[in-house]
């Protein structure tokens, strides 16, 4: 019998127009898709709205992050003007996502035979995960829908993982987007599909966890059959050699007179005979070891293929732009390579710069480039160790060792450090 596997994954949105762009696709707002074959429009009426939406997504996301965007917007007024940045192109610039899609499924068997109703109540559990288990808030759910049009149901839940956090820099809580709030990484996600996968049995489905170590990954079906090609080549290795040691057996039996000699209380068997049945014996019992395994295995991969072929087919339409990316990235590596030798050279030089500027510049110099700094270590782009090389032995020193948390043994080293600078480097003049 087949095993049907709960699946659950996460995929994080990184821009605004991606935002858009799956919008698109989860509201059904096309009215063909040619490069999903698996969507039956004249189906669509029967996808079953589980926070529904009336708006575009980047107006619902609007709507949603209004109190950070007027945030963002009363700030810039005080920013100088080749700092200042739009709401959306601040977002779509940041290393953060704007929104993370939660994706649940499960192997297309499970669903045979269950009514609307039926989905609908397996699709009210997976929102009670994301209520009760990742700890999601309903404003903060942009749009959940399920997909019925389609040859596996399946639900698209996206959030806005909105949230306010403490700001060193102005010792205030500000918004930000944060994914992590919710979802840490690789482990902590792995552990709440183990959290999903029991709310789903613990309500009576009949499902199993999906195959640990998988990376989140939709695995293609050749990769699956290349499996079995090698699962089924070890199994006629041991048959193979199970033949031998019994074809060898069978002719030592022929070609050996008195093979067995059996008297009152024993049967006596010349060496080579017995170990030749010894050795037929024991692969035997290899060949038998191995075969449930393989069995299980092949259930196994046979059922968690099957799950996927749908959402392979799902994302039919990125991949001839996926084959033009890597194409692209490929020969994109090399110069990458020598640019990133190059940049880490400016860098460096951008350091030197900075602490040029604290120990030579004017009060006003020496106060933006100060605030340069902090900006650099807000944005992690400068560690505690860089602010500290830079800045000791100034009359920003003080300030700043404050602002990074420097430990107290930096500043009783002070007069023993100076920083960048050495004899040939007076190149800045200020």
């Amino acid at each position: 019998m087949n095993l049907n596997y709960a699946i659950f994954r996460s995929e994080p949105i990184m821009t605004i127009p991606d935002l858009a762009q799956i919008g698109s696709h989860n509201k059904r707002e096309k009215k063909a898709y040619q490069s999903n074959p698996d969507i039956d429009i004249s189906k669509s009426e029967n996808n079953i709205e589980l926070v529904p939406l009336n708006m575009k997504y980047t107006k619902g996301f609007d709507e949603l992050t209004k109190e950070y965007k007027k945030e963002h917007e009363e700030r810039m007024k005080t920013e100088r003007n080749d700092r200042k940045k739009k709401y959306h192109e601040m977002l779509n610039s940041s290393k953060n996502c704007v929104a993370d899609e939660l994706i649940f499924t499960a192997t297309h068997t499970f669903f045979e035979g269950m009514t609307k109703e039926q989905i609908k109540e397996w699709a009210d559990t997976c929102m009670e995960f994301v209520y009760k288990d990742l700890g999601y808030k309903k404003e903060q759910i942009l749009h959940a829908t399920v997909h019925l049009d389609e040859k596996t149901p399946h639900v698209h839940c996206v959030v806005v993982p909105l949230v306010k956090k403490f700001d060193k820099r102005t010792n205030t809580e500000r918004y930000t987007i944060s994914k992590k709030q919710y979802i840490k990484d690789k482990i902590h996600l792995s552990v709440l599909q183990d959290m999903y996968h029991k709310r789903l049995t613990e309500k009576g489905y009949d499902l199993e966890r999906g195959i640990k170590g998988s990376d989140n990954k939709h695995i293609k079906i050749k990769e699956y059959k290349r499996m079995t090609k090698k699962l089924n080549h070890e199994l006629n290795v041991k048959n193979d050699r199970f033949d031998k040691a019994m074809a060898d057996f069978e002719e030592k039996m022929k070609t050996t007179k008195q093979t067995f000699i059996v008297d009152k209380d024993f049967v006596k068997v010349k060496k080579d005979t017995f170990d030749s049945m010894n050795n037929v014996i024991n692969e035997s019992k290899k060949v038998m070891e191995l075969q449930p395994k393989l069995q299980t295995i092949f259930n196994e991969v046979d059922s968690y293929a099957n799950s996927y072929k749908s959402l392979e087919k799902e994302n039919q339409k990125y991949k001839k732009e996926v084959n033009k990316l890597e194409i692209e990235n490929k020969e994109l590596k090399q110069e990458n390579n020598s640019l990133l030798y190059r940049l880490q050279y400016l860098f460096d030089l951008f350091k030197k710069f900075l602490r040029k500027l604290l120990q030579r510049g004017n009060d006003y110099t020496k106060e933006e480039t100060t605030d340069v700094i902090k900006e650099c270590y807000d944005e992690s782009e400068f560690d505690m160790e860089d602010v500290v090389k830079i800045s000791r032995g100034t009359t920003k020193q003080d300030e700043l060792f404050d602002y990074v948390d420097a430990p107290n043994y930096y500043k009783e080293r002070v007069k023993d450090y100076d920083g960048y600078d050495n004899s040939k480097d007076n190149d800045f003049e200020i």
